[in-house]
């Protein structure tokens, strides 16, 4: 994609043209008006361009809904600190001001997204059928998801009973854009036009699933801390149900992508650190079935729910489950590492964003078997990956930080797409003429 100044200065180079061809056209036989005309609308074009290549419409356009990662990563890295093992009181505080720097960001990244697509709407259905951008919409559920768990874990004790009503229906918001896009993404991947070979598939198939996988983990969240048993009854079955979509329809894409890892080897240097992803779905799986199974355990009595005991086999069934996936993402742990090592230097871009959440996810997962078991293995192994995360989230914060500077990083793949259209309906409109 063209860098601004250089969009600018073709866009000036073209305007001197169209000048000096207006200046001598009185010379021109009668036969050239359409080439002139021709011109004009190529001038006009390339100065529209050029406008909507400056400033904040040079940002707005090219905000894709990838910069939604920064939420996820954000908003895991306050969680981790607020939950930590062993916990201080200045790591509470720290938490709490990731918290209000990810609302923030948050507020920030959804208004742009919203001039977005009211200011270019067209940009909208380039982007949804778009083969790569459409599957980061799933970012924008999991990136709210963490601002409803800090909630949980902060305003809640601090607020009462109207701020748990709060965060309920900020949940319900969430879980329905998460399934909105569980469902609608990976169909609209399955019904496009253009076939994609195996070489091309990516964790990011991931993206629009786990969405769902995240919404059940924050729903026993939730759950937990709502007053009335019977409405946190029905958010513990709604959360049930979305992990039963999510997690084995996430398994699913994780073969595909590991055929594609053992044919194909592993992705280009640009992408490597999209090995990580798969954590994301085994770590907050994993994760959100022990939660669901502890709330289940709480509530289920309170409210009669099945035989007595169910909430007791519940409890079990996830603790066992989460162990299970904790392990098998220790095993895409250790090949994303080594992936990572094997890479050496590889280009920065948001996609390093894959960092942070999918590996803060499965570092939940082994601070709650810590806390389910009780055991002093999983507790330092999850201080120690904490801090882990700390580190990459500050890393790539700094990296992030330099590209919105220099405004790197605002590249919309799928505008290329809308330029062709422009270029197409051009061409056709001074055909007609």
């Amino acid at each position: 994609m063209e860098s601004p100044r250089s969009a600018a200065s073709k866009g000036r180079a073209n305007g001197n043209a169209f000048a000096q061809g207006n200046l001598s056209s009185d010379h021109r036989p009668a036969a050239d008006t359409a080439q002139a005309g021709e011109s004009e609308h190529t001038a006009e074009q390339c100065e529209c361009d050029s406008k909507h290549e400056h400033g904040w419409r040079h940002i707005v356009r090219n905000f894709t809904p990838a910069w939604f990662s920064v939420n996820m990563g954000t908003g895991i890295t306050s969680i981790l600190l607020n939950t930590l093992p062993y916990n201080g009181r200045w790591l509470y505080w720290i938490s709490i001001v990731i918290f209000c720097l990810n609302i923030f960001l948050f507020a920030i990244f959804l208004t742009i997204t919203t001039l977005r697509y009211v200011l270019y709407p067209k940009i909208f259905y380039l982007m949804v059928t778009h083969p790569a951008q459409s599957l980061f919409l799933g970012t924008l559920p999991m990136g709210l998801a963490t601002i409803v768990n800090m909630f949980c874990f902060v305003c809640v004790p601090a607020w009462g009973e109207w701020a748990a009503y709060f965060a309920w229906a900020m949940w319900i918001a969430d879980a329905v854009i998460s399934v909105l896009t569980c469902f609608g993404v990976p169909f609209i991947v399955m019904t496009r036009t253009a076939n994609v070979e195996l070489r091309a598939t990516g964790a990011a198939w991931l993206l629009p699933i786990v969405s769902c996988v995240v919404a059940a983990a924050t729903g026993a969240i939730v759950a937990d801390v709502l007053p009335n048993p019977q409405y946190a009854l029905g958010t513990i079955v709604a959360s049930y149900i979305l992990w039963g979509v999510g997690v084995p329809l996430a398994l699913m894409v994780m073969v595909i992508y590991l055929m594609r890892l053992m044919l194909h080897k592993l992705p280009p240097k640009a992408l490597i650190v999209s090995t990580f992803l798969p954590l994301g779905p085994l770590g907050q799986g994993g994760f959100g079935i022990q939660k669901l199974g502890a709330v289940a355990q709480k509530t289920f009595p309170l409210t009669n729910t099945l035989r007595p005991g169910a909430g007791d086999t519940l409890y079990d069934i996830g603790f066992l489950l989460g162990l299970l996936l904790w392990a098998f993402g220790s095993l895409w742990l250790f090949f994303a590492t080594a992936a990572i090592i094997r890479s050496k230097r590889f280009p920065f871009n948001l996609g390093w964003w894959a960092f942070t959440f999918p590996l803060g996810v499965y570092t939940t997962c082994t601070c709650q078997l810590g806390r389910e078991m009780p055991s002093k293995f999983f507790r330092v192994l999850g201080t120690i990956l904490s801090v882990c995360v700390l580190v990459f989230w500050i890393m790539v914060s700094i990296f992030t930080l330099k590209g919105v500077y220099n405004r790197s990083l605002f590249v919309a793949p799928c505008l290329s797409d809308l330029r062709e259209y422009e270029q197409k309906r051009l061409e056709k409109k001074n055909t007609s003429t």
